[in-house]
Parts: C-alpha cells; structure tokens; sequence
C-alpha cells in the first residue's frame, strides 16, 4: 500500500524528491492508521432474536427481547433511549416504550425492576441485554399474528431516533396472550392452529397403519396359536 501512495504522491509533486515522498505517505499512512484503529466512529449493529416474551390483554401490552448491540467503531457509542414501533399498523399511533432492562428473558414474581438508564457499548466491543417494551396508555395490543417492527435508538452523538433493527415479530406464536411467559421467534414455529391440524393428521395416519396392520397381526396371532396347540398335544 504504501509504494502505490508513494508513486501516487511522486506524480502529484514530481519536484519532491524520492526520500520525501516516503516520509510523506508514511506520516499519512500512521495518522490514518491511528485514527482508523483508535478514534473512528462506527455504528450500533443488531440482529434479529430467536425468542421473545409477551403478554397481550385488554389494554396491556409488554414485550421482552433479548437483543445484542455491536458498535463497529472505535469510539464508545452512548445508547440514550430505544423504542419498538410498528411501521405498518395505523392503529399503532404511539410507539411502545421501554419500561425496564430486566436481567432475564423469562419474566417471573421475584424479579426486581430495573428503570431504564443510559448505556454506552465500548469500541468494537458488543454487548446483551434484555429489554422490556411496553405500550403507552391503552390502544394497539398486538393481534396473534406475524407483525413488521423496528428497534430504533437515540445515540449521544446524533440527533433524533434511529432504526437499529428491523425484523418480523411472530406474535403468531403467541399461544396464551393473558400470561407473561416466553415464545419463540423461529421462522418454522407452528401456529396453535398448524398444531391443532398437525396432531389431527398425525392421529389420523396412526389409525389407517392400525388399520392396515390388524389383518396380518391377528394371522400371526392364529399361527401363534396353532402352534402351542400343537406343542401342547404331543
């Protein structure tokens, strides 16, 4: 690399002479390294989590997400705020706030709430946490079915709020909406109603083998038979 600036800079200042040539684009080449390496500013990465709690009734709504945070700079990133939105429901006028940063993903009595506080992810560093989104007042309560939702965030150094994330929630999964309890996020989850139809289908099939199967067990039943009977007359 620093031949190429070298010869780069030779045809820029033809009058300069080798040796300051290289001197030049090794002090360009430090500074760049330096700041590359110790003050460059990156941005926060998320992905997608495999799991979620939930809980949807009357006016209530919370979620839980266990959800990672990579800063991809060198600079510490100060997180100051997250939300969850649904871009595409126009019933959902307010985002859902977050409410607390709870130490698991399973909600349970003996938890202590944790209020929400800002956080700063280090340089190159990623960090875990869980979230608890609520919905404010009373108004959208997530439906069981698969919705488009968005992480966003306010960070220190940039004004307004930024979508971190965005990925499909499955609230499809969501088979008991009065309980707190945790579902999976997977793709391939069934619904109740797959399930429902699934164990139908399966009982189903197990009848026709059972029903398949009689003949040939009761004739090897009576060929059995037959032959303790013999065994028993000699």
């Amino acid at each position: 690399m620093l031949p190429l600036m070298a010869a780069a800079v030779q045809d820029a200042f033809p009058s300069v002479p080798g040796a300051g040539v290289v001197s030049v684009c090794a002090l360009i080449y430090t500074v760049a390294s330096f700041w590359w390496i110790n003050a460059r500013r990156g941005h926060l990465k998320s992905w997608e989590p495999h799991s979620f709690a939930a809980i949807a009734h009357g006016s209530m709504a919370r979620l839980r997400l266990p959800l990672v945070l990579h800063n991809t700079g060198a600079k510490p990133i100060v997180v100051q705020d997250l939300r969850l939105a649904f871009p595409d429901e126009p019933a959902s006028h307010l985002p859902f706030l977050w409410i607390s940063s709870p130490s698991r993903l399973q909600p349970g009595p003996e938890e202590e709430p944790k209020l929400p506080a800002v956080f700063a992810v280090a340089g190159r560093e990623a960090q875990q946490l869980f979230i608890e989104f609520e919905a404010p007042f009373s108004g959208f309560v997530p439906e069981p079915r698969n919705y488009k939702v968005q992480i966003q965030a306010r960070v220190g150094h940039r004004k307004g709020w930024r979508t971190l994330l965005t990925f499909t929630l499955r609230a499809a999964n969501i088979i008991d909406c009065d309980r707190y309890t945790v579902y999976s996020n997977a793709p391939l989850e069934l619904t109740k109603e797959d399930r429902r139809k699934a164990d139908a289908a399966l009982l189903e099939l197990l009848d026709e083998q059972e029903d398949l199967s009689a003949p040939g067990e009761r004739k090897r039943r009576d060929s059995l038979n037959d032959e303790g009977d013999s065994g028993t007359n000699l």
